[in-house]
This record gives structure tokens, sequence and C-alpha cells, in this order.
């Protein structure tokens, strides 16, 4: 008889372990990417001009990364990494598509490099749907034409992904083929905010995930005139950010952010519902400072690829703590899974380390180095640009321009700007970080750019012109 009673509460306790696994909520996902946001582009990283009440609240909540860094220094890059988990380089998706050509330059970029997000990548979107999750891309999309859209790739529901980098305008009428315009005067990062909640409203029930990137905060720089007219009057405050218009449109991500929290909150989501908010590469230069980061957007420096980070997961991360760890796109692929218990494909290859431990804060990330590739040159805000690799590993930074084979040394730690260049005062250290960066190039498959038969340093100097 105590047998058959031991027997019936094993069976009744494995029930009750099995309802509780049925009935646990699974996570919710939102990964809200700003365009062309520098490390220091909000009030929580430093400034004192932008005002982003929201996001700041976000970093209260959660935990912000101090180091954090996009996988390019340019968005088509950016994000196909984040999408597939893999290293631009691994992807051949290296520069903006569709680049530029510098016919004068002395290195052509590779002949075959990808203008879309390679056909048959799996990606994030695809591993969380096949696991019962109801996926949505709200935003730009910059990784294809037609043949190569967000439906392709995993996403249930797309608006706004046009294949070029910006908006033909941020009011309304759009002018996009993938977004119906809305009342004369619209502002587009509003109106990307109403979707993304029509989709939380309408999948509350569900598990969903969220990609909202955002075109704020890329050229053509235009905002509403009374929220610009609110920064011209503040434009003394000291501070290195000065371009009103520039702040009245960062704001309207900061409101994006507010509104989608507030949604979450309403709706009792916001305790089930993981929050990345991050950016695609660093601030452009000629509209922002990042200072006392090194230049800006397109360039091979810290100013270039450093980057806000901030994750909310509630009941996990504590509430305004930082991490210092070096972390890159990619790692959102591997994290997002784990966080969701969802398996990788097994054919799936990805650069990218879970955030898992730094998260929870019992352990850290066992790689060493992380690594840049741009085979490409650009005009860019900071001056023209060219080919070049990076590698970060501890403290030290190496950056490796591809023209020459010329290599400049940092020690961030004590020289965050880079401006003291230790290549020859360290060359042990240079040396085994160059044969690291060339192993891995080779490991990825990396693409190298080409010498131009037409190359004439007489026509546009050595760095070419467009």
């Amino acid at each position: 008889m105590c047998r058959l009673i031991q027997s019936a509460v094993c069976a009744l306790a494995l029930l009750c372990i099995s309802t509780e696994a049925k009935e646990k909520p699974r996570l919710n996902f939102i990964f809200i990417l700003a365009d062309d946001l520098g490390w220091t582009g909000l009030g929580c990283y430093g400034s004192p001009f932008y005002e982003t009440p929201n996001i700041d609240r976000l970093a209260r909540e959660g935990m912000r990364f101090t180091q954090a860094y996009a996988a390019a220094p340019l968005c088509s890059p950016t994000r196909a990494s984040f999408l597939t988990g893999k290293y631009p380089a691994r992807l051949h998706v290296t520069d903006y598509i569709p680049g530029e050509k510098f016919p004068n330059a002395k290195l052509l970029p590779p002949p075959d490099w990808s203008k879309r997000l390679p056909a048959g990548e799996t990606t994030i979107a695809q591993r969380l749907k096949a696991a019962g999750y109801v996926t949505a891309s709200i935003g730009k999309w910059h990784l294809g034409g037609p043949e190569a859209r967000p439906e392709h790739f995993g996403f249930d529901f797309s608006v706004a992904g046009i294949p070029r980098g910006s908006p033909a305008s941020y009011f309304s009428p759009y002018k996009n083929a993938y977004l119906k315009d809305g009342p004369p005067g619209e502002f587009l990062s509003d109106r990307l905010t109403d979707e993304t909640i029509k989709f939380i409203e309408a999948n509350k029930d569900k598990p969903f995930f969220i990609y909202l990137p955002h075109f704020a905060v890329h050229t053509p720089i235009r905002a509403k005139a009374d929220v610009t007219e609110k920064y011209q009057k503040k434009k003394n405050s000291g501070s290195l950010h000065t371009n009103a218009v520039y702040a009245a449109l960062t704001e309207s991500v900061d409101d994006s952010v507010g509104r989608i929290m507030k949604e979450l909150d309403e709706l009792k989501l916001a305790d089930r519902t993981v929050v990345v908010f991050n950016s695609d590469n660093g601030g452009m230069i000629k509209v922002t400072s990042n200072s006392p980061l090194r230049s800006g957007k397109a360039s091979p420096y810290e100013g270039g690829v450093r980057v806000p980070l901030i994750v909310r997961w509630a009941g996990v991360t504590r509430q305004g703590s930082l991490c210092d760890a070096p972390v890159i796109t990619a790692d959102f692929y591997p994290t997002i899974l784990e966080m969701a218990e969802v398996q990788d494909a097994t054919d799936h290859v990805s650069d990218g380390e879970s955030l898992v431990p730094l998260l929870k804060q019992d352990g850290g990330l066992k790689r060493k180095e992380i690594f840049w590739h741009y085979p490409h040159y650009n005009n860019g805000n900071a001056g023209q640009a060219t080919p070049f690799s990076a590698i970060r590993c501890g403290d030290f930074r190496l950056v490796q321009f591809l023209e020459d084979d010329r290599v400049e040394l940092y020690d961030l730690k004590k020289d965050i700007g880079e401006t003291k260049n230790l290549a020859s005062a360290m060359p042990e250290t240079a040396n085994d970080l160059k044969t690291k960066l060339d192993r891995w190039r080779k490991e990825v498959g990396a693409q190298l750019p080409i010498p131009n038969a037409a190359y004439d340093p007489k026509k546009g100097g050595e760095k070419g012109t467009p």
C-alpha cells in the first residue's frame, strides 16, 4: 500500500512539474537597432545635450555595456552579422550595399563581395520561427532587393524594409514601397513604433521576436520642428553635441523606446520580454561627436565601431548594472537562442558567443579576441577610409591598413582616444596581434582587396577618388 501511495505521489509530482513547464511563459524579444548612433549619443552614455530619458530608464532597469562593438563601421555588414551570428568577413557582406566605386584607388574591392544577405543563410528569425515564435522586421532592412526580403529569412511580418540605407523622407508621404503613407506630416520613427505596438497587441498571447531597426539617426537629418526648437535653446550647454536637428531626431528614437516600454507594462509583458537597444556603427562626425573616441562612422578607429548597448532581462540582469567586457554584434545570435532555450541548426556556424553569463553575472566569455575586416574604400564623414582589418585582444587594439600593410597599435585602457601608436615601441605585441589577425582572416575565408591595374597616383592620389 505504501509503495502504491508513493507511486501515486511521484506521478502527481511529475504531472505538476510537466504542467508547470507547459504553463511557463516563453520569453519575448525586442531588438531595437538605432542607425549611426554613436557611443556618447545618449544621456546614460554621458551626453548633456541629447535628452534620452526612456533609454536612460532602460539602462537603469537593465545592464549597460561600456565596451560593445558593432561588427563593422558601416550598416549592412553589422545587420547581416546580427541576423546570422557571423562575422561580416565570413558572410562576404563587408560594405554597405551597394558600396562605392573608386576607380583611381590603389586597391579594388573583392570583385564578388556579396551585395545581399546570402541566400540559404540561417537567421535568428528562422530559428525562433521554427520554435513557435511569431517574427517581425519593422524598419530599415538594407540587405538586398526583392530577392532578399525579410520574409525570405524567417520574418512572418515586415514593413518599411527598403533596399537602400536612408529613407527618402522622415515625414509622410514616405515614398517607401513597403510602407503605406500615413497622414501628411506623420513622422517615420513614430510610424515604425505604431507598427511595433500593433504587432505586440496582435501577438501578445504568443512568443514573439521583433527586430526594430530604426532609420534614425541616419541622414537625411530631419526632425520635428517643435522638438528641434527646444534643442536650439540648449545649444550653449557646453556640450560637444550641438546639432539641434540631430538631437531632435535622436529624441524620436527615445520616444519610440518609451512608448514600447509603456505598452509592455500595460499588457503585463515586461517581465517576460527581453529588450535590447544597440546601434549599427559609430556616429557621423559631421553631425555629432564620439569624443573621447577617435573619429566616427566608416573609420577603422573606436569611434567607428564602439556603440551603445543596453539589455533589460527582467529578473535576470541586475538593475543599473555595468559590463566592461568587449562584446560584438554577432554575439546576439547565440545569446537570444540560449535565452529562448532554442537549439541552433546543426550545420550553422556562429562566430558569436552567448552573453548570458555576463547578463547573469555568473561567468565570463571564453574568447580572447574580436575582429573587424573592411576591404573597401569609403568617402565618408570621417575623411576617406581605406581598406583595413583590426583586432581587439585584451586592452590592445591593432589596425592593419591593407594598402601598405602598415599597422597601428593602441592600449585602450590607457589611451581610449587612440592618440599614441605603440607599434614601434611594442613590436612583439604588434607582431603577435598581426599574426592572430592573419590567421583569423584565413579561418573565416575573408576576401582581400585586389591590386588595381589602372592605379595612377597622379589621378586622385594613393587613396583614389570615387
